[in-house]
């Protein structure tokens, strides 16, 4: 099973409070919600560069996202990685 199909199978599972659910994912500058909870950044290298990726985690739902800061790249932005 790949990594994407993995990432989609946990949120059929998850479940997503109201705040969570209303945030555009795949999309840079998109906003989160106030319990977002910052857990780390890191760097990591593309082809036009380095990205930061930072991890937060929702206070209400437990659910974890990653914003990834590409500004080469329109569709980065926010995305689950799990709950």
């Amino acid at each position: 099973m790949t990594k994407e199909l993995a990432r989609q199978s946990d949120q059929k599972k998850m479940e997503l409070c109201e705040p969570c659910t209303g945030i555009q994912r795949n999309w840079r500058r998109a906003p989160g919600h106030a319990e977002l909870l910052q857990a780390g950044h890191r760097k990591e290298e593309r082809a036009k560069g380095s990205v930061t990726v930072t991890s937060y985690r929702c206070e209400r739902c437990g659910t974890r996202w990653e914003y990834e800061n590409d500004k080469a790249n329109l569709h980065a932005g926010w995305s689950v990685v799990g709950g």
